[in-house]
């Protein structure tokens, strides 16, 4: 919100990001899920390490092939992580939402991006040179502890995917996909409960294995029976029970 404030202001972001890591206070921090369980004094010095950034909508934070030399806190916005496959084909592999680390590579011993991650709106950043991964490992345990943990969750989310596409069909894969975006970000509106944040029929296709024409094809069904209402880059879901039925379905 402060960032979103700056652009009316006319404020230059090296001015804002230095003052916004001055007020920035630990215990913002706290609650955040990498951050549980550390104290005041060890946020304290994992602020001291980082610099804030930002990424406008559309642009990348870091480059699938790129060397892994820097790692992010999301602290506003949401990201999206394609991965480029040897056909040139992209393929959504998840989104990154606001309190989430991403650029983590470090943790599985890579020494390049596996994938690229891009603004999916205008995003506000921590970030922390890759140089002191170690050290920061070592001298927080927490933090550790929590990234681990959150590496366990997006493997495990991978594995689901796999599942989905070896198992169901392009229905339910859409389905799951529509109600994994609205457990994540969802926000609710009087219409129903709208996906947070800028996607389109096409980043659902690269999401879900399938063509534009077939997402097109099923959103515009789901909106005739009143399930979805979708616009420009945003979708509503009106009836989550319909698309929950629809994502069980094959697996009952």
């Amino acid at each position: 919100n402060a960032y979103r404030r700056t652009k009316g202001a006319n404020l230059s972001w090296r001015k804002f990001a230095k003052e916004f890591m001055a007020k920035l206070e630990a215990a913002l921090l706290s609650d955040l899920p990498p951050f549980r369980g550390i104290d005041t004094v060890g946020l304290d010095g994992l602020l001291t390490k980082a610099e804030a950034v930002r990424r406008e909508k559309g642009h990348r934070v870091f480059e699938q092939g790129d060397p892994v030399d820097t790692f992010f806190l999301l602290l506003d916005g949401h990201v999206r992580v394609v991965k480029m496959n040897p056909q040139g084909e992209q393929i959504i592999i998840r989104y990154i939402s606001s309190g989430e680390l991403l650029g983590i590579g470090q943790a599985l011993s890579l020494t390049r991006y596996p994938a690229s991650a891009i603004a999916a709106r205008d995003c506000v950043l921590l970030r922390w040179p890759g140089s002191q991964w170690g050290s920061i490992l070592e001298q927080y345990p927490g933090f550790a502890t929590n990234t681990y943990a959150t590496i366990g969750t997006r493997l495990q989310d991978v594995q689901d995917r796999v599942m989905e596409m070896a198992t169901e069909r392009v229905e339910q894969r859409v389905a799951h996909a529509l109600l994994k975006l609205v457990r994540q970000t969802g926000r609710k509106t009087e219409e129903g409960v709208l996906i947070d944040f800028p996607i389109s029929r096409q980043d659902i296709s690269e999401m879900t294995g399938t063509t534009l024409h077939t997402v097109s094809r099923l959103l515009s069904a789901w909106e005739q029976d009143g399930w979805v209402k979708s616009g420009r880059q945003r979708i509503t879901i009106t009836s989550d029970d319909q698309l929950k039925r629809l994502a069980q379905r094959v697996r009952d």
